[in-house]
């Protein structure tokens, strides 16, 4: 099982974001830190989940993913299925496409200070572009 910490980070609110993805697989470690460009602090959180799991695919298609985030937003979007907001629809839609192509996956809850790596990670990729 691939363990994914995710975060998303934003400047503002909207502002210049970031993600950050932390993989942990077999006693290696995987950093990835992805400028988003404009937007708000929630939807930086759905698309740190999205870039994670384009980076597992590639990574490591046929593992069951476990991606861990202190968003309880996007988690409970996915575990719902649902999202009320309307911008966070085709985030999500892309999300549960995504997860498809394993033959597991989930996500979980964990709180800010299991999450501190892809918090880091999240707040490199917006200071770089500065």
């Amino acid at each position: 099982m691939i363990e994914v910490y995710v975060d998303g980070a934003s400047q503002g609110d909207p502002g210049p974001s970031g993600a950050g993805v932390y993989i942990k697989q077999s006693g290696n470690h995987f950093d990835h830190s992805i400028f988003l460009g404009t937007m708000s602090n929630h939807e930086a959180e759905f698309h740190a989940v999205i870039h994670a799991l384009r980076i597992c695919q590639q990574q490591f298609p046929n593992d069951i993913i476990s991606i861990r985030s202190d968003s309880r937003l996007v988690v409970d979007a996915v575990e719902k299925s649902y999202t009320k907001k309307e911008l966070f629809r085709p985030l999500l839609e892309e999300l549960q496409q995504l997860g498809t192509l394993f033959p597991i996956y989930f996500i979980k809850w964990i709180p800010n200070k299991q999450n501190k790596r892809a918090d880091e990670l999240a707040r490199q990729a917006i200071h770089k572009q500065k």
